[in-house]
């Protein structure tokens, strides 16, 4: 069965992009044969970043061609000879605005659209517009103006994006939970702390992949299993924050397993080595400052100091803030707590 349209459009910010975009989105779908998503923001909006909104559109919406446009990219697109006008401002007339839709439908598409979908009172006349633009008709398609399908906005979201959580996917919603990283040498309550922090914070905790690695393989890993290593973790942790409220407890980061990789091979992989940069919110070092206790896997007392000073040196040498937490469970999650609230 033939849809109503060839070819549709949606326009948005997307910062973020919570379900009444997608509702709007799956809505101009079920109209079009095919439909094109374009999304620009100028100023950018802090936490929905480009890249971050790429990543949501493709990620909710792979089967669609979406753009997220830049500065930067229009003017890649201008050495590669397209004919783009300068990325408006929003303080721009809307008459800019429109201007550059129009232009990119002909330059990037190579062609017009058949109906522009929105909830927006702009609508009419921005398909007015293209519709001159094109020398032929194109047709506002209003979806639910009044909201009230999703009531929500994006401005009533970045201002409150955790106790609103709930109108985001949990794919989006991952991307503005804070983590909380844990790092420290082996036998410094590190694991445990984790257990608690999440329990005390009602959330959620991404556990070591290494330790389990280690024991799947019997103790004895190979060069490659680091890597492999530093991905799950990575890849864990994506997995628990869509489940998370507002923070989530990272018992350990890839800069523990290019501590390990280096130590046991001398050398990391380039990936691991970009891994190990991965940008935590909070960062937490537990202080080595209570007896050693030796599990049966572990090392010894040495080298879990000699493991924290690595830690602390490439900490500061990188010039990422982070707390020393010393004493008992119950004073390093009070510390945490104390650190969180900013008092």
């Amino acid at each position: 069965m033939s849809k109503r349209f060839a070819c549709g459009l949606v326009v948005g910010k997307f910062a973020p992009l919570h379900l009444g975009h997608e509702w709007l989105i799956r809505q101009a779908q079920q109209q079009c044969e095919q439909l094109v998503l374009l999304s620009w923001a100028r100023p950018e909006l802090v936490g929905c970043e480009p890249e971050r909104r790429a990543n949501w559109l493709q990620m909710r919406f792979p089967e669609l061609r979406s753009w997220v446009v830049t500065p930067e990219w229009v003017a890649r697109q201008r050495a590669r000879g397209l004919a783009l006008p300068d990325l408006p401002h929003e303080s721009e007339p809307d008459a800019a605005q429109r201007q550059f839709v129009a232009d990119f439908c002909l330059a990037v598409l190579g062609h017009p659209v058949d109906a522009v979908f929105t909830s927006e009172a702009y609508g009419e006349g921005f398909a007015a517009h293209l519709s001159r633009c094109f020398g032929r008709p194109v047709q506002h398609v209003e979806i639910n103006r009044a909201r009230t399908q999703v009531p929500v906005s994006g401005t009533r979201l970045r201002a409150d994006i955790h106790s609103l959580r709930c109108y985001l996917a949990p794919q989006v919603y991952g991307d503005f939970v804070e983590r909380i990283a844990l790092l420290g040498g082996e036998s410094t309550g590190k694991s445990s702390l984790a257990l608690a922090l999440a329990e005390a914070l009602d959330t959620r905790y991404a556990a070591e992949y290494g330790r389990e690695r280690w024991e799947e393989k019997g103790g004895v890993l190979v060069y490659e299993d680091l890597l492999h290593i530093g991905n799950t973790q990575v890849a864990r942790e994506q997995t628990q924050a869509e489940q998370c409220r507002r923070y989530l407890v990272c018992d350990t980061t890839p800069l523990t397993t290019l501590f390990y990789c280096r130590e046991l091979f001398g050398r990391a992989e380039a990936e691991l080595e970009q891994l190990a940069e991965r940008h935590y919110h909070h960062l937490f070092l537990c202080a080595d400052d209570f007896p050693f206790v030796q599990d049966g896997t572990r090392q010894d007392e040495t080298f879990r100091r000699r493991q924290n000073q690595w830690y602390e040196q490439e900490l500061t040498r990188r010039g990422w803030p982070f707390t020393r937490l010393t004493g008992s469970l119950q004073q390093r999650i009070e510390q945490v707590l104390r650190s969180l609230s900013g008092t």
